[in-house]
């Protein structure tokens, strides 16, 4: 077992938006002598493992082949993590430094993520990375399943840029901020370059700039909430605030990303959930902060359902909101047998 920190990346993306292409990249290097990988698929022919093994012989791998890792209760996720972390490392092979699950093209970040509370006795720096095709772009969000695995994203990479000119990649950065604008975004030509910055740990800034308010959606069933403290806050008063927030919505609040003062910290409190999973508050360090605001991005949402969360009168608020929100017809992928 390693006594570092390890990153564990959720690798997160539609059907065929190039997941295993970009891990396969990743294990061709020489960044596979620290890596573990878990591949999750729904079915019992695990073809992406087959691809990856051709990469990596070297490489701890598992398989979970016990159908979409999100939507099982006794999933062998934990049980997995946990065998590949206390394994011994190979003689001079060095610590383990990374593990990446790839997840089906239908998983949900969310439920993943509670699957991982068992195991923080590791210490594991958890992220979620999202793939975006470019070649097919927000059209992919016609898939219920796609917008929810954006918005969860920490980093969402850009893939298949070898397709697509120059104006495209321009325009790439303003398509993936209109779904997230709180997550990283890697856009580049440079295939090794994206390889290495998707799978880097995660910067631990929140980005020093307040999301520009944008007036049409990405995805006609996503809203985005931009929501400034109207005052100073008691640390109380926005904990029940998110804790209200997250009763509320359920399965459909997808993110929250922002940085808010509170009377009982002397610096911003950085806060941050996928779903319903929030992660500690913990003090920003930067210098020169900007104007404290809380990102919320949820689906099929009205307003009036966050601007009434208790305690009422903490936030104003700010909305980009669908204008057919909860009408809209959308598609979902399915397997057919």
């Amino acid at each position: 077992m390693s006594a570092d920190i390890i990153d564990f990346f959720v690798l997160t993306g539609f059907l065929g938006s190039g997941k295993t292409s970009l891990l396969r990249d990743l294990l061709l290097g020489a960044a596979a002598a620290d890596t573990a990988v878990i591949v999750n698929e729904v079915g019992e022919i695990g073809l992406d493992g087959v691809i990856l093994r051709e990469s990596g012989d070297d490489v701890p791998m598992a398989m979970l082949s016990n159908g979409c890792v999100c939507c099982q209760i006794g999933s062998d996720l934990a049980f997995t993590i946990d065998r590949l972390i206390m394994a011994p490392r190979p003689a001079g092979a060095g610590p383990l430094r990374r593990i990446i699950l790839e997840t089906s093209g239908l998983s949900m970040p969310g439920p993943v993520l509670r699957q991982l509370a068992t195991l923080a006795e590791h210490r594991m720096r958890v992220a979620v990375i999202g793939t975006y095709d470019l070649t097919r772009g927000a059209a992919v969000a016609a898939f219920e399943e796609a917008a929810p695995q954006w918005a969860a994203s920490h980093r969402i990479v850009a893939t298949k840029a070898d397709l697509l000119g120059s104006e495209g990649l321009a325009k790439a950065p303003d398509a993936i901020a209109s779904i997230n604008p709180v997550a990283e975004v890697v856009v580049t030509a440079d295939r090794a370059l994206a390889v290495k910055i998707a799978f880097a740990p995660l910067m631990a800034a929140l980005p020093l700039r307040e999301p520009a308010p944008m007036l049409t959606s990405a995805h006609p069933r996503l809203a985005l909430c931009l929501a400034r403290p109207a005052g100073g806050l008691a640390y109380s008063d926005l904990a029940a605030w998110l804790d209200n927030l997250a009763g509320a919505l359920g399965e459909r609040l997808l993110r929250i990303k922002g940085l808010v003062g509170v009377h009982e910290a002397p610096r911003p409190l950085l806060i941050e959930s996928v779903g319903t999973v929030f992660s500690p508050p913990r003090q920003l360090s930067a210098e020169n902060p900007p104007q404290p605001f809380i990102v919320v991005i949820a689906r099929d949402v009205a307003r009036v359902e966050i601007e009434q969360v208790a305690p009422a009168g903490l936030f104003t608020y700010t909305w980009r909101q669908p204008e057919t929100a909860l009408d809209a017809p959308t598609i979902k992928a399915e397997w057919v047998s």
